[in-house]
């Protein structure tokens, strides 16, 4: 999961359940009127509701699932939140009461807060597949497909220590929200892994609630407090774009490697300009087609596995060309 800069505007919540994401225009819109009945078992709709609008991690994931719907015969309606947020989003979950799709795709926002909603959608007939993010519980949902975010970020360790060359210094690890269950794998593969790096010690996780302001002040506290900071791990692009902020106002940028997590354009322009030494990429794209093949088969009756990942990916400078196929979509 990456979670983007997001604007709530005034009313916003409100009219949320009315609104459905086009894709890659970050727009949300009406997904139907409903008539009360439960999903039926040869209904061809499904429902995607990730975690944000307007994200270039979920508008891949979007293009991906859209792809895979239309070549198994299904259509996909999109609505997605305004904010990283489990209110936001249990209203549009509860909106689909009245109308339940035959399956039900979702990137939880809160891994327990919105177990309840997704929970009655599945009570009235749909199949829930987790995309990107997971509950706790793992019981509701007949499929999860994500990255192997643990994974991930042990790789970002390993490329931390790859960038640091043999030189001691201490570690800042930037986590978004607690109870997003995504990036806090994120950060736990990375402490984990840096142990195994001696001339590298981290100094803790911090949390910036997604906000990019947030995450530079945590920067700028750190190059005070730890004069030997060396690195920065953030474990999304609010974070990465917050962290960069911060480094750029020392006159830091290079000086302390920014290893960020994604690789939406913003990022990869950061990458470009030196401000992120290195990007751990999703394949967004692949969870959105693996999550409509999941469903699909759960509909169909056939098949399903219940874990899937998707593949990562550590990119540099040096060969961010090579890797371009891994950069994340604007629009579908």
């Amino acid at each position: 999961m990456n979670l983007s800069k997001t604007f709530v505007a005034a009313g916003a919540l409100a009219s949320a359940a009315a609104l459905l994401t086009a894709c890659g225009s970050g727009t949300v819109g009406q997904t139907g009127s409903g008539d009360g009945q439960a999903a039926s078992a040869g209904s061809k709709k499904l429902a995607l509701i990730p975690g944000v609008q307007a994200e270039p991690f979920y508008i891949s994931l979007q293009c991906g699932a859209q792809a895979e719907a239309q070549k198994l015969g299904y259509e996909l309606t999109t609505q997605a939140p305004q904010k990283f947020d489990a209110a936001m989003q249990t209203q549009l979950v509860n909106a689909l009461g009245s109308n339940p799709p035959a399956a039900l795709l979702i990137a939880p926002t809160d891994d327990t807060a919105m177990l309840a909603p997704i929970q009655q959608v599945k009570n009235r007939g749909a199949k829930i597949v987790e995309v990107d993010t997971s509950l706790k519980d793992t019981g509701v949902a007949v499929s999860s497909v994500s990255s192997d975010n643990t994974a991930g970020g042990k790789l970002a360790a390993q490329t931390m220590a790859k960038l640091a060359a043999g030189k001691s210094g201490s570690v800042l690890v930037l986590d978004t929200i607690a109870g997003t269950s995504t990036t806090a794998a994120r950060a736990k593969g990375f402490e984990d892994e840096l142990k195994n790096t001696p001339n590298l010690k981290s100094i803790g996780v911090q949390f910036t609630q997604n906000e990019p302001d947030q995450a530079a002040s945590k920067v700028t506290a750190a190059l005070s407090s730890t004069p030997d900071l060396i690195g920065v791990f953030a474990t999304n692009l609010n974070t990465g774009e917050g962290a960069a902020t911060g480094l750029r106002n020392a006159g830091k940028v290079g000086a302390v490697n920014l290893v960020g997590f994604d690789a939406s354009p913003s990022e990869v322009e950061g990458l470009k300009n030196g401000q992120y030494q290195a990007l751990i990429a999703q394949d967004p794209a692949s969870i959105g087609a693996q999550g409509v093949q999941q469903a699909v088969a759960a509909i169909e009756g056939k098949p399903v596995t219940r874990n899937l990942t998707a593949e990562l990916h550590s990119i540099t400078k040096a060969d961010m060309d090579a890797h371009s196929q891994y950069f994340y979509k604007q629009s579908c």
